[in-house]
């Protein structure tokens, strides 16, 4: 559970401690991407506190969210529609989602190792 996060963490920091810069025009895929990648992270986090995570659908679905995300963006560009909106709407939502699923799971275990 706590790779996942360890891989977050190390992202950030070479990140942060990289001069990188991405064009102005690539803002919207990367921004979409990075929800995208979240949203599984935090996705494979909340299925291995309920017990049914397995590492292929993690993986897998990272990928084809990500790929779906930035595809819908250049959708949109090429069509003149905002729709990287639409996909930065629907994994907001299950981002919150899945941290309040998380959230819940984790007090409902301390609460259960409370009380034996």
């Amino acid at each position: 559970m706590w790779l996942p996060v360890l891989g977050l963490l190390i992202g950030v920091a070479l990140g942060l401690s990289s001069d990188l810069t991405i064009p102005e025009q690539y803002s919207n895929y990367l921004s979409i991407a990075v929800l995208a990648a979240l949203d599984t992270l935090f996705g494979g986090i909340r299925a291995n506190l309920q017990g049914v995570y397995d590492e292929t659908v993690f993986l897998t679905g990272f990928f084809f969210n990500i790929i779906l995300a930035a595809s819908l963006a250049f959708l949109g560009v090429h069509l003149g529609v905002d729709l990287y909106l639409a996909a930065i709407f629907a994994f907001g939502v299950r981002l919150f989602q899945n941290i309040a699923v998380i959230r819940r799971l984790i007090l409902t275990k301390r609460t259960d190792s409370k009380q034996k």
